[in-house]
């Protein structure tokens, strides 16, 4: 069982999955801090200095008196639609780059497609052919 999970886990698709997984948790991270610590302010500026952060709605008492969304949550239960708000932009960037580079990878495979090929060299009994073919033409 042992050499089967080994075989298993070292196998190509697996290790690139792992890759995968290990490089779009990084650029998720990369995406976030983009969305939190750029775009967000940015979109909080150009509207008067709003921070998404902290746009909640109190479902009790004390989560409606709370002056940030952390305190909101602790004192009871809250909806986080600020929150929610910097999360949908977070996955529409994440989306349109995506897009982005599968769409540069569909043009360049496309092009790679569309190259032609270079005829392979002849082979040795073809340079043979045609050696004695130029030597025919040569003596008649």
């Amino acid at each position: 069982m042992l050499q089967e999970f080994k075989k298993f886990a070292l196998r190509g698709n697996v290790v690139d999955l792992a890759i995968g997984v290990i490089i779009g948790v990084a650029f998720g991270k990369i995406v976030d801090s983009l969305v939190n610590d750029i775009i967000m302010p940015l979109i909080g500026r150009i509207f008067g200095g709003l921070d998404f952060t902290n746009y909640f709605i109190g479902l009790t008492p004390a989560a409606s008196q709370a002056a940030t969304y952390d305190a909101a949550k602790k004192a009871g239960a809250a909806l986080g639609y600020g929150t929610f708000v910097t999360v949908t932009v977070n996955f529409v960037l994440i989306a349109f780059v995506l897009f982005l580079v599968i769409k540069a990878i569909n043009r360049v495979s496309k092009e790679e497609a569309a190259a032609p090929a270079a005829p392979p060299p002849p082979s040795r009994e073809e340079v043979l052919l045609s050696e004695i073919r130029d030597l025919l033409k040569a003596r008649g």
